[in-house]
């Protein structure tokens, strides 16, 4: 795994041994600016005993494709645990942190936040990832909610919601393309 992680380009191993292909601690760090340096975090996941430390330098969190985060998911394996520094150094919004996480989950990955005492291996990790997970959940409702109401405010407005409507030309066109293909049908079997 280590001549893996040496051929990505955001990995952070040096001096670093692998000794084990289960249950390895696995990091990730992320700086948003070109000129911050993610010495803090790699130090800090080399603390608590990553094996292998890939991350993202001078990616925005709001940017979709982060290849270290990319690279980090695809290596992790059942019973390996992700470690981050900060959540914030992993998820772009709750709901995206709350997939990720899930994902883990559903994969036998255990994750852990340094900084904020969050660990699934333990039962008051869980119990935290338990409450984000309530939040993304209001969150998501509240975010279904606003769409509604901006939606019922444009209705009101006489402001057209959804697909485009079809022009009286094309809706006549499909039309006609429907009567054709039954047409076509009834010839064909020589039924009526």
């Amino acid at each position: 795994m280590k001549q893996d992680c040496e051929t990505k380009s955001a990995c952070y191993d040096q001096g670093m041994e692998t000794t084990s292909t289960q249950g390895r601690k696995i990091g990730y760090v992320r700086v948003s600016d070109k000129d911050q340096t993610e010495a803090l975090q790699v130090d800090a996941l080399k603390a608590v005993g990553c094996d292998l430390i890939y991350g993202d330098h001078g990616v925005s969190g709001a940017i979709t494709k982060q290849r270290g985060l990319d690279d980090v998911l695809n290596c992790l394996d059942e019973g390996d645990t992700l470690v981050v520094w900060k959540l914030d150094r992993l998820g772009r919004s709750t709901i995206h942190l709350l997939q990720l996480l899930s994902d883990l989950r559903d994969r036998g990955v255990d994750f852990q936040a340094i900084t904020q005492g969050i660990d699934t291996t333990t039962a008051v990790g869980r119990m935290l990832y338990g409450q984000l997970a309530v939040f993304a959940e209001y969150e998501r409702t509240l975010i279904s909610e606003r769409t509604k109401a901006g939606m019922a405010a444009a209705k009101a407005r006489g402001v057209h919601v959804g697909r485009p409507k079809m022009s009286k030309t094309m809706s006549k066109a499909l039309d006609d393309l429907e009567k054709f293909d039954l047409l076509e049908t009834v010839t064909t079997d020589g039924t009526a």
